[in-house]
């Protein structure tokens, strides 16, 4: 007579631990410690959680500079170097790591980068002033700095 399965969603398997908890996350994708940290908070104290994601700092598992390039990487082409900025830092990355990772990845200058956004985006140029404000907010949009949304605005 087969035995039967137990049910992975029973209460008698046990709670995952943070090492565990972690490991998933960090398998899905790379996290910031602050990102990691948080993800956490509702499982352990923060002693626990420190412990477990600095050691998965030393197996190389979870690093904040590594989390850095990877997201520079992803989004350089969509966002300015300002966007980025903030979005890093509002993760949790120092700004040392943030300027590295900027400067190893955003090797064309930040109005050339929008400019090529937007030619990408528009194949057009705009043909009345309702289009020239349309392109004219996404240039403001992508870049996040209004200096740079001017210069590469649409011409007229």
């Amino acid at each position: 007579r087969p035995r039967p399965r137990p049910d992975p969603r029973a209460s008698s398997m046990g709670e995952p631990s943070l090492r565990e908890r972690a490991l998933r996350h960090l398998a899905r994708r790379d996290h910031s410690r602050a990102e990691l940290t948080r993800k956490l908070a509702a499982h352990g104290d923060a002693n626990e959680i420190d412990a477990v994601i600095e050691r998965m700092g030393e197996l190389g598992l979870q690093s904040d500079n590594r989390y850095a390039e990877a997201f520079v990487r992803g989004k350089a082409g969509r966002f300015g170097a300002s966007r980025l900025r903030s979005e890093l830092a509002r993760r949790g990355i120092d700004r040392d790591l943030i300027d590295e990772a900027i400067a190893g990845e955003c090797v064309e200058s930040e109005a050339d980068r929008a400019r090529a956004v937007l030619r990408a985006r528009f194949t057009e140029p705009p043909a009345d002033a309702r289009e020239w404000a349309r392109q004219a907010r996404e240039a403001r949009r992508q870049s996040g700095a209004s200096p740079l949304a001017e210069s590469t605005a649409p011409a007229r």
